[in-house]
């Protein structure tokens, strides 16, 4: 089965408002959702949706929640999310972000109280598209040991980046301080396969390749004990400053009944031309130098040729995605 990226996005849509998203919540997760598919990223795109709505289904995510938006002062703006999606929060801030980073050159973006935002390098993406040079950080449920213990106190703690190109889609680098992300160990252990050894450790804090044993453990930190050390970062960073949950105190993001994590995330925006001139033009040229040796590609240049392609070939699905789909009352019906 094939679909349009505009077919994804209706169908999210109306997944999550049949699992009792309101219109503003279900709509800004919706193009989300569509921005996943086109970059080829199923597991955060249409394979996610099931998620979603199981936690709106039992109050992990507050569909109905109105972001709170306010400005302290005049580089910073605070998005209180409500308990409900990061997406609606992050669009009630982003025009004052951005207003706010043109005006002064650079300007912070916190969000409180919000269930995961799913790929954090979206939101830098659309700040790039605005001629903005950002960084955005996100905390999440704790999955992941630092390094040297066994326990997971931090979440997959992410960070990304994003900057206008020339011509050219925006340079976006998004990274997670953890070996791999949460669904990916999920989805292996549900379907029974092996793991690589270094993206888990099992409870005794041993790396392990049974994904099942990784769940009852812990994620890996990306790169030992740098990993580590930059989850502690982006703890500081997402939920330090914002007035969200830390990791260790937040609700899991698993499909128990334990309320909204209430999570943050912080986006730093920087107006490239209150800092030097040129800049297009020097990034364009330190970029080809660098994609001039062999082996050499950008960071997310895969994603773009991906989004590229879907734009006109749209999104294939299988039997089985279709019926999972169907079952969310996402189908139209007819199709």
């Amino acid at each position: 089965m094939h679909l349009t990226l505009t077919e994804v996005e209706d169908v999210a849509n109306r997944a999550l408002l049949q699992a009792g998203a309101s219109v503003l919540q279900a709509a800004a997760v919706a193009r989300s959702i569509r921005a996943a598919e086109a970059e080829g990223t199923r597991g955060i795109g249409l394979g996610y949706l099931p998620w979603y709505c199981r936690h709106l289904g039992v109050g992990k995510i507050i569909g109905q929640a109105i972001p709170k938006c306010t400005q302290p002062r005049p580089g910073t703006i605070a998005v209180d999310a409500g308990g409900g999606f990061a997406h609606p929060a992050y669009e009630a801030g982003e025009a004052g972000l951005v207003t706010a980073a043109r005006a002064q050159g650079i300007a912070a973006m916190g969000i409180s109280g919000a269930y995961a935002c799913g790929v954090l390098g979206y939101f830098c993406d659309r700040l790039a598209r605005q001629g903005l040079v950002s960084i955005g950080v996100t905390n999440a449920s704790r999955t992941m040991a630092p390094w040297g213990g066994k326990t997971p106190f931090f979440g997959t703690n992410p960070i990304a980046f994003g900057a206008p190109r020339q011509d050219a889609a925006p340079l976006v680098i998004d990274a997670s301080s953890s070996a791999t992300a949460y669904v990916n160990l999920a989805n292996a252990a549900a379907e029974g396969r092996a793991i690589p050894p270094h993206w888990a450790l099992d409870d005794t804090g041993q790396p392990t390749t049974d994904a099942a044993a990784g769940l009852r453990g812990s994620i890996a930190p990306a790169g030992g004990h740098k990993g580590s050390a930059l989850a502690l970062m982006v703890e500081v960073l997402s939920a330090g400053l914002t007035g969200a949950n830390w990791s260790f105190q937040a609700a899991s993001l698993g499909d128990d009944d334990g309320g909204p994590p209430r999570l943050g995330q912080t986006f730093i925006a920087i107006d490239p031309a209150a800092m030097a001139p040129g800049f297009d033009e020097r990034l364009t040229t330190m970029l080809a130098a660098m994609c001039a040796q062999d082996g050499v590609r950008l960071p997310g240049e895969r994603r773009h040729q991906n989004a590229a392609r879907h734009a006109t070939a749209g999104v294939t699905l299988t039997a089985a995605e279709v019926q999972t789909l169907t079952g969310l009352g996402a189908w139209p019906k007819g199709a």
